[in-house]
C-alpha cells in the first residue's frame, strides 16, 4: 500500500513580538529554537523562561534543522487528505510535533532521518515541517 503525502491548506500562524523572529527565519529557511544561556539547554517549544532551570537568559539560536521520527501516525480519516503527525526529536535534543510530508507515508518508521523544510500557510509565512532525510 502506498499513501503519498499531499499538500494541504494550512492556518497562518499567529505572529507577536516574541515569536516574531521565528517566523522570520523560517520565511529565510532557517529553523529557530531556544537556547538557555544559564544552563545551556535548547528547549521547544520557545518560551521566555528556561523550563529546565528557569533563567529568563535564554536566546534564538539556528538549529541544523535535521533529527529522527520519534513517534508517528498516520492520519487518514480527519479530513480529504491524509497526512502524517510526528514527534521529531532534532539533532539538538529537543522533540517537536510537526507534520511529515514529501513522502510516501506509510513508509515513514519510528528513527528514520528527517530534515526541515518549510511549506506555504494561507497568509504566506512559511510553516517548518520535514521530509526524509
Amino acid at each position: 500500500m502506498s499513501t503519498p503525502a499531499q499538500d494541504r491548506p494550512l492556518a497562518a500562524p499567529i505572529v507577536d513580538a516574541f515569536n516574531a523572529p521565528f517566523w522570520k527565519a523560517a520565511a529565510e529557511g532557517g529553523l529557530l529554537i531556544r537556547r538557555c544561556n544559564a544552563c545551556q539547554a535548547f528547549h521547544w517549544y520557545p518560551r521566555a523562561h528556561c523550563p529546565l532551570c528557569f533563567s529568563d537568559d535564554t536566546a534564538w539560536q539556528q538549529s541544523a534543522g535535521v533529527g529522527r521520527i520519534y513517534s508517528v501516525s498516520v492520519t487518514r480519516a480527519a479530513g480529504p487528505i491524509p497526512y502524517a503527525i510526528a514527534y521529531v526529536t532534532l539533532d539538538e535534543g529537543v522533540t517537536m510535533l510537526s507534520n511529515i510530508v514529501d513522502c510516501d507515508l506509510d513508509s515513514l518508521r519510528i528513527g528514520d532521518r528527517v530534515q526541515v523544510v518549510f511549506k506555504a500557510t494561507a497568509g504566506g509565512a512559511a510553516m517548518p515541517m520535514f521530509r526524509p532525510a
